[in-house]
């Protein structure tokens, strides 16, 4: 019952928003509040290796559905809280920050588990979560790009080293949009359609959208609307700075079998929680299907510190490059490429501008051509 009782954190993380936006004044900055508290309560505890014991899909699942949906009603919520009058710019700017901070943990990682299932519900219902996030075709470039492309330079998900977080991110945004658009009006061609067909999703997630606007519009008016989709572009970016820490640097060679060592596992036990382990996803790579709860830590791997300050830390970039990312790449390089990745890893490094710690005269030691395949 207690690994089932573990994932209700992100729950809890959702309750302390509506409550902040229920209680209304300078309350409403208790969404984001949970933001910093999550960061140095992850930081203070060791690294969680359990494997959970969880065996029904049915109760292990209701968090997750809980915390897509949470969200996405929390908007409304804001809406009409802007609708009473009276908030200050200081609490809309809570307002903003508390709704994009629950668009990101716990929705995100709840969404992608439902977008992974086989049914067409929780399919369903993954896709048009991203609502909060002005992408409701986000899983065409997680599942047909990053899934298959994972470490290479085709995959928009994986940061290339060197690359700042400020650098990363908005191009990863407009690449994962354009992405799921292309691959739409692909398979689209393929049935001897227009690219811009009906069918099109991109039409569905823009209808969506709308309905979901007008939703705000009615509760909180133009003001409402404004300030929702500023929550959601937040939330947008925001988005994409959690993808740069899972597969900072790593690299593989295009067709070549995805390893449990392709990924950064950040494995402290209240992010393993509150982003239904997201944060612990190398088994994930390797069986798109296999339910958060059956993800196994990867103990051979290189640790790295929580994914929160990893954030932190890359918001100033050299600080994360020469504390965390290139001492952790060093090692992988050594201990987990192949020869093969290792010619590609000294180009990127020398292209970065980096020090080249894979030059001619560094030993190599000799287990490493199959070292964590």
């Amino acid at each position: 019952m207690s690994d089932y009782l573990k994932y209700y954190a992100p729950v809890a993380v959702l309750a302390v928003a509506y409550a902040g936006f229920l209680l209304g004044g300078d309350w409403i900055w208790l969404g984001i509040a949970t933001f910093p508290g999550l960061a140095i309560l992850d930081s203070c505890f060791p690294r969680d290796f359990s494997v959970r014991r969880i065996n029904s899909a049915f109760w292990a699942n209701i968090p997750v559905w809980i915390s897509t949906l949470g969200p996405l009603l929390l908007y409304p919520l804001f809406a009409w809280r802007i609708a009473q009058g009276g908030m200050t710019p200081w609490q809309l700017a809570g307002g903003v920050l508390s709704c994009g901070w629950m668009s990101v943990i716990p929705l995100i990682p709840a969404a992608h588990e439902l977008y992974h299932m086989r049914h067409w519900l929780p399919r369903t219902v993954g896709h048009y979560g991203h609502l909060c996030i002005l992408d409701c075709t986000r899983d065409i470039g997680h599942v047909v790009g990053h899934h298959i492309d994972v470490c290479t330079p085709k995959d928009g998900d994986t940061a290339p080293r060197g690359a700042s977080l400020y650098t990363f991110t908005p191009r990863a945004v407009v690449e994962s949009t354009l992405y799921a658009f292309r691959k739409e009006a692909d398979a689209l061609r393929k049935k001897g359609l227009s690219p811009l067909d009906i069918r099109h999703r991109m039409w569905r997630a823009i209808a969506a959208q709308i309905l979901f606007q007008c939703l705000i519009f009615a509760i909180g008016g133009w003001k409402g609307v404004v300030f929702a989709l500023c929550a959601m572009l937040l939330a947008r970016f925001w988005v994409e700075t959690f993808n740069y820490f899972q597969h900072y640097g790593l690299i593989r060679v295009e067709g070549a079998p995805i390893g449990r060592r392709h990924v950064w596992n950040h494995l402290n036990p209240l992010s393993r929680r509150v982003a239904f382990e997201i944060t612990n996803h190398a088994d994930h790579h390797q069986n798109s299907y296999q339910p958060f709860y059956k993800l196994e830590p990867h103990k051979p791997a290189i640790w790295m510190p929580s994914v929160f300050v990893c954030f932190l830390a890359a918001l100033v970039p050299p600080l994360w490059q020469n504390l965390i990312a290139k001492p952790a790449l060093r090692k992988w390089d050594f201990e987990w490429a192949t020869p093969q990745e290792r010619e590609l890893a000294r180009a990127q490094n020398r292209a970065a501008g980096w020090e080249d710690w894979l030059g001619e005269g560094q030993a190599v030691p000799a287990n490493t051509a199959t070292a964590g395949i």
